[in-house]
């Protein structure tokens, strides 16, 4: 219950929304059982029963219970019937059955305006919602997590959502209502009849909260399910490439029908269960129908019966109305357990609390003046030690360049800078600030990031460039173009900088995707810059144009750079070299190779 209300939350503000919402309903309410009563006077005239209304002389002084409006109707049927007998009185019943039919709704529809209103905005908040919480979890959430997982918790678990929970609301909040008029009419019809009902649904109710408990234990499988059918086609759309290369399609299809058969399992056990609630429920309405049949009927006609024929047929009337509101409620609350299933997912992720977050006395930062140093720096991951005791500075306007060869701890270096993780031990300082007592956004927007993988969104060539900058200006984006030499490709595509690059830039060369990557960061113009191999993923021809491009936007900043091409550390002012998270060797390029040790064998491998 408490998923359930969390979710309905999500459609707040209701400070208008319930009050009108509650009094269209109620009026809905009243005119539904208005329509059902008004039966009586029908079946006693045509059954012909016997009723004195020429004792009623005037019609009742106003008060404003039910008693008053029954007795109004009573002295105008009655006139009707004394002064132009029955069918006159019948045409006057059947107008007021059809203004009540009207009304009630006309009522109906404007409540389910609301009830859509309610439904979209607590799925749009719901989605904006968890979309949110996303962009701010740690990177190393998305190291652990499966992408296809993350997308189906917004995608279909949200859409679970809406269509299991929200949409439920119409019956929540609509057949209580209905269920308690119906339920004041058949009281004013006979007490000891309607004790009988109320005896006999809780167990009809009690068999479907059965059925929906084991429902949600379903649901939830079926969900991971899907999650995990969504990973495999987001890896094999990614990897096609790999795919077929290695023939690797059978075994991929294999792969990918276990999961569609193991959802089909969970999915199939949903339906045993959620279609059993439906025939049970009908089955049960019936069999109490037939019970109060029975029990009416001996009162019907027994001796000084207690209730005419008329009044029970519209007493049965009314009561197999209220098997259909109840059986909605009991359907919808297996709809819920399903969405509820959905719905804790989704909590999952927007009850995770990032661990990288500003402190309460974070300082703010606008300028980097002196040095970064690493102090005694330690970092594990995932039990495994990155980084051990590592001690370095990096000078303002000083271009640093880490080698070494792969899981040596040099990407776990640029990203301790940004704070996309913390260190175990030591300090990252800057300006001997630790990083963590900074601003987190004030520290990035310190710092820019060119990586050997080229980030592209699926948009314009203008707004790849002003990504994080959207205030800039068109002139301001192809300066920052022309810098990266990436102006002169730009215009000869389609539509210049108005052209869609593509999902992740497909549209695009590599050598033309890193370029972009670099004017964003050109544009930028950040005081660090970090470059993560940035030109490894280049061919001969671009990486000329991008270098050319890299040493101009390197001129006056403070850079580290993570390369492992001769070429775009031998002009460095110190490199340092790295073996399984310590540093083995630190000079510039000539001082390492006088040395003869790692760096010089580093710098043969590349040679031969």
């Amino acid at each position: 219950m408490r998923t359930y209300l969390r979710i309905i939350n999500f459609a707040r503000p209701f400070g208008v929304v319930v009050p009108v919402y509650t009094v269209l309903i109620l009026f809905h309410t009243v005119f539904r059982v208005v329509n059902f009563t008004a039966l009586i006077p029908v079946l006693q005239l045509l059954f012909n029963t016997e009723f004195d209304y020429s004792a009623i002389t005037k019609p009742a002084e106003f008060t404003f219970s039910d008693r008053y409006f029954i007795d109004l109707f009573q002295y105008h049927f009655g006139n009707i019937i004394l002064a132009e007998g029955r069918l006159p009185a019948l045409y006057f019943v059947c107008a007021i059955l059809l203004i009540s039919v009207l009304l009630a709704n006309v009522f109906q529809y404007m409540a389910s305006l609301i009830q859509a209103y309610t439904r979209v905005k607590a799925v749009s908040n719901l989605r904006s919602k968890i979309f949110e919480r996303i962009t701010l979890l740690d990177l190393s959430y998305f190291t652990e997590t499966r992408k296809g997982d993350i997308m189906s918790r917004v995608t279909t678990d949200v859409q679970q959502i809406e269509s299991a929970v929200v949409n439920t609301l119409k019956v929540l909040f609509r057949e209580p209502f209905l269920i308690i008029g119906f339920f004041f009419a058949l009281f004013r019809i006979s007490v000891e009849l309607t004790l009988y009902t109320m005896v006999l649904l809780p167990i009809s109710s009690g068999v479907i909260s059965f059925i929906a408990k084991r429902l949600k234990r379903t649901a939830r499988k079926a969900q991971e399910s899907i999650a995990r059918m969504t990973g495999i086609l987001e890896e094999t759309l990614s990897g096609m490439r790999i795919v077929k290369a290695f023939t690797a399609r059978k075994y991929t299809i294999d792969k990918f029908n276990r999961e569609v058969d193991q959802y089909g399992k969970h999915n199939y056990g949903m339906a045993v269960k959620f279609n059993l609630a439906g025939p049970i429920s009908e089955f049960l309405g019936v069999s109490f129908l037939s019970i109060i049949l029975l029990i009416g009927g001996r009162m019907v006609l027994g001796e000084n019966a207690p209730l005419d024929a008329a009044a029970f047929i519209v007493f049965l009337i009314i009561f197999s109305q209220v098997l259909n509101p109840a059986k909605s409620i009991s359907s919808a609350f297996t709809n819920i357990q399903r969405g509820i299933a959905s719905g804790d997912r989704i909590f999952e992720i927007i009850d995770k609390e990032p661990e990288i977050v500003d402190g309460t006395d974070a300082m703010p930062i606008s300028g980097f003046k002196k040095s970064i140093r690493f102090e005694s720096v330690d970092f594990t991951y995932d039990s495994q030690r990155i980084l051990h005791g590592l001690d370095f500075e990096i000078p303002k306007g000083r271009i640093i360049a880490l080698v070494g060869p792969s899981g040596a701890g040099k990407s776990t270096i640029a990203e301790l800078i940004p704070r996309f993780y913390d260190a175990e031990n030591g300090a990252v300082t800057i300006d001997g600030i630790n990083v963590s007592n900074l601003r987190i956004n004030d520290l990035r927007k310190l710092i820019g990031v060119v990586t050997q993988e080229s980030i592209l969104f699926n948009d314009t060539v203008f707004r790849n460039i002003s990504f994080g900058k959207p205030e800039a200006t068109i002139e301001e984006v192809e300066r920052a173009a022309k810098i990266a030499n990436a102006h002169d490709f730009i215009m000869d595509l389609e539509e210049g900088y108005n052209t869609l690059v593509g999902e992740r830039g497909s549209k695009l060369s590599g050598g033309q995707r890193q370029r972009l990557s670099i004017a964003r960061a050109i544009l930028k113009n950040p005081p660090i810059l970090i470059l993560d191999e940035a030109t490894s993923a280049l061919d001969s021809e671009s990486e000329k144009l991008v270098q050319d491009a890299i040493f101009k936007l390197m001129q006056n900043r403070t850079t580290l750079v993570i390369a492992h091409r001769l070429s775009t550390i031998q002009n460095s002012d110190e490199i340092i070299v790295m073996e399984k998270g310590e540093i083995v060797e630190r000079g510039d390029h000539d001082t390492l190779i006088s040395k003869d040790g790692i760096y010089n064998k580093f710098i043969e491998m590349q040679s031969v």
